[in-house]
């Protein structure tokens, strides 16, 4: 045993996918560490290649990818680098999703339909991942569908107190675009020191995707300045009906705030003729080429994300980010 030397040192190295560089490159850099290189590429054929270009034997590893279009290519080339890291020895691979691919598809509507959001968890467990890390699912059971831990982190508290220093003289409500998300709408609430609560009643469309008929509103928003909370904008739809909703009933503005800037075509073009006074979002994906406009505000994940990397590798609470109300 004289010759072998025993190493307590914890190494933590963070790799980032090529789906969102600029989340990672500011992660690092509040972690006061440099993503390890890798190169990636794809083949003729578009099969992916993923090299790591220093040894990870060992390693606390966090791969970081977000979800975004071509979301399929950028899950498989998540996969790849967690398989390349298991095959090199790394100690424990937590994957990072700021936006978890498929969590729309979290439950069965109709039969024969799949749950998508489950399998995309087995695939990493599969490929190797022992922790997720994740950033406001589009539903809480999808932490039970990985077979370890998960960290649920929301962005709620960023994007709250970005409201609450934005408009401090307002007499502000919060209003959830549907009945299924109270419960975050109550968060807010409390957070914005106990606005009053509000929410759109709708019917979906199960035959269409991203399709709403009717709007409701539920609850006293005349006269108030509403803050239209949600997980996703993707193509804008819902947010804009819900917003236009509101004006008819007297609200005096519509401040929508929502974790994830999918913003498909033509949800850029809908927030910036809506009614909406100011889009606030969060930078868990790139936003579109072109898709910045005057309403539109994204504010930073990675001080969240390294955050939770941080108590993560030093074994402390991620619980505790969030004052006991994760």
């Amino acid at each position: 045993m004289s010759g072998m030397k025993k190493t307590t040192e914890k190494n933590l190295m963070v790799f980032s996918g090529r789906a969102h560089t600029q989340l990672a490159a500011e992660v690092v850099e509040q972690l006061g560490t440099e993503l390890v290189p890798t190169s990636a590429y794809e083949f003729a054929n578009s099969e992916i290649y993923v090299r790591y270009e220093e040894s990870v034997r060992g390693s606390d590893a966090f791969v970081i990818q977000s979800h975004t279009a071509p979301v399929n290519e950028w899950i498989m080339e998540h996969l790849i680098m967690v398989d390349a890291l298991k095959r090199a020895s790394a100690k424990r691979i937590t994957v990072v999703m700021p936006f978890y691919g498929y969590a729309r598809q979290d439950k069965k509507h109709r039969g024969r339909e799949p749950i998508s959001a489950r399998l995309m968890a087995d695939l990493f467990k599969t490929a190797g991942a022992d922790r997720l890390i994740t950033v406001d699912l589009h539903a809480d059971q999808i932490q039970g569908f990985f077979d370890g831990p998960v960290d649920h982190l929301m962005a709620l508290p960023i994007l709250a107190d970005y409201v609450k220093k934005q408009y401090p003289r307002q007499k502000l409500a919060v209003v959830s675009p549907d009945a299924g998300r109270i419960k975050v709408a109550e968060r807010w609430s409390a957070r914005l020191g106990g606005a009053p609560l509000a929410f759109i009643h709708k019917s979906r469309r199960t035959d269409r995707p991203n399709e709403t008929v009717a709007n409701r509103v539920v609850g006293d928003v005349k006269g108030r300045m509403c803050v239209l909370v949600d997980d996703m904008i993707d193509t804008g739809g819902t947010i804009v009906n819900a917003t236009e909703a509101l004006m008819a009933e007297g609200a005096a503005g519509v401040i929508v705030a929502a974790t994830h800037a999918i913003l498909s075509d033509p949800a850029v073009d809908r927030l910036k003729n809506s009614s909406a006074t100011e889009v606030i979002v969060t930078n868990t994906l790139p936003l579109p080429a072109g898709s910045e406009f005057d309403k539109l505000t994204c504010l930073s994940i990675a001080p969240l994300i390294s955050r939770a990397i941080k108590e993560v590798f030093e074994d402390g609470s991620v619980t505790s980010m969030f004052d006991g109300h994760a």
